[in-house]
C-alpha cells in the first residue's frame, strides 16, 4: 500500500515538475549586411528594446548573428543558414538583407528594420496590412532623399553641381534612393554626377575624380559603406572644402557638414516590439509596417567654419543638434 501511495504521489508530482521546467529560449536570427563593429550600436539598441519588452537574453531569447561584412552577394547563403537552423524569427537589416530573408523563407516570421521602400521592392503589398510573413519598419530614406539635396542647397545657395557617392553593389536600394536624389537635383537646377563608394579604396579613387571635376557639394547616400567609412568620407570632403550632407545623423558627428535622416538605433530598439509580439503568438502579416516618428537634423558648425561655408541661421535654428 505504501508503494501504491508513493507511486500516486510521484504521478501527481511529475506533471507539476514538468510544468515548472524552464522552456528553451526562443531563437532570433539577426541578418546584417554590415560588419559586427559597424552594427554594434544597433545591436545594443535592439537588446535594450528586448529588455523593455521583458525578454532576457539567455533566459527568454537567444540571438544568432549572421554578418555579410558588406558583401551583398553573401546575404542569400547567410539567410538560408538561418532558415535551416530553425530560428523562430529573423530580424533583417535594411533592403538587401530583407530581400534575401524573404526569398529564403515564406514561413518563418521576418521583422525588417530600416528598409527604404518595402512596398516598392516587393517585400509587402501594403504598409497597414503586410500579410505573409513580413513586418517591421521602413526608414523612409527614399521619400526623404530629396530633402538632403535641398538642405545642401540651403547651406550653399550658389550650388550648381554636386557629387553623389553611391554603392552600385547595393543595387536595389541604392538605385531607388539615387533616382530621388537626381530628381531633387534637377528640380533645383543642380547637375548631379555619381561616384562609387563600394569600399575604402573606391572612395579614395572617387575623391581623386571629385577633386578633378570640382563640384560645389557632396551628397553621401545611406549605405553600409557610408556607415563604415563615414569619418574618412567627411575628412576627404573637408580637405576638398566641399560642403557635404549625409543621410545618417552620425555623419555630422564624424565631421560632415550636415546630416539628415532617421535615428537607426531607435528603429532597432523599436524592432523589439514586433519581435516580442511574434514570439508571443502574433502573426507578422497582421502587424503594420511602422515609419520613423522623428527625423534628425545635425549641423557641424566646426566643419562649416573650417571649409568657409557659413551656416544660415534658418538652418541652425531648425537643427536638432549643432556640433560645435
Amino acid at each position: 500500500m505504501r508503494l501504491a501511495l508513493a507511486l500516486a504521489v510521484l504521478a501527481l508530482a511529475l506533471p507539476a515538475a514538468q510544468a515548472q521546467a524552464p522552456s528553451a529560449p526562443k531563437r532570433i536570427g539577426f541578418l546584417s549586411n554590415n560588419t559586427p563593429e559597424a552594427v554594434a550600436p544597433y545591436v545594443a539598441a535592439f537588446r535594450e528594446g528586448l529588455r523593455e519588452q521583458g525578454l532576457v537574453e539567455g533566459r527568454d531569447v537567444a540571438i544568432e548573428f549572421r554578418y555579410a561584412n558588406r558583401r551583398f552577394d553573401a546575404l542569400p547563403a547567410l539567410a538560408r543558414e538561418l532558415v535551416a537552423s530553425g530560428v523562430d524569427v529573423i530580424l533583417s537589416q535594411v533592403t538587401e538583407a530583407s530581400l534575401a530573408a524573404h526569398r529564403a523563407t515564406t514561413t518563418i516570421p521576418i521583422v525588417i528594420v530600416g528598409v527604404g521602400d518595402p512596398v516598392g521592392v516587393g517585400l509587402v503589398p501594403d504598409f497597414a496590412r503586410p500579410g505573409g510573413n513580413v513586418t517591421g519598419s521602413s526608414a523612409m530614406t527614399i521619400e526623404t532623399a530629396g530633402k538632403t539635396v535641398a538642405l545642401l542647397k540651403e547651406a550653399a545657395p550658389g550650388l550648381a553641381r554636386i557629387a553623389v557617392l553611391w554603392n552600385p553593389a547595393n543595387a536595389t536600394y541604392q538605385r531607388q534612393i539615387l533616382r530621388e536624389v537626381q530628381a531633387a537635383a534637377r528640380g533645383l537646377a543642380i547637375e548631379a554626377t555619381t561616384y562609387p563608394m563600394t569600399d575604402l579604396d573606391t572612395i579614395e579613387r572617387s575623391f581623386t575624380a571629385i577633386a578633378r571635376d570640382k563640384p560645389g557639394g557632396l551628397v553621401v547616400l545611406s549605405d553600409p559603406a557610408a556607415v563604415a567609412h563615414g569619418g574618412r568620407i567627411a575628412a576627404l570632403a573637408r580637405d576638398a572644402r566641399l560642403p557635404s550632407v549625409g543621410a545618417l545623423p552620425t555623419y555630422a558627428d564624424q565631421g560632415g557638414l550636415i546630416a539628415y535622416g532617421p535615428d537607426f538605433a531607435e528603429l532597432f530598439r523599436e524592432a523589439a516590439v514586433p519581435v516580442a509580439r511574434i514570439l508571443r503568438g502574433a502573426k507578422p502579416g497582421e502587424l503594420p509596417i511602422t515609419r520613423p516618428t522623428r527625423f534628425v537634423l545635425v549641423v557641424n558648425a566646426r566643419t562649416a567654419k573650417g571649409i568657409g561655408v557659413p551656416i544660415p541661421p534658418s538652418l541652425a535654428l531648425r537643427a536638432d543638434r549643432v556640433v560645435e
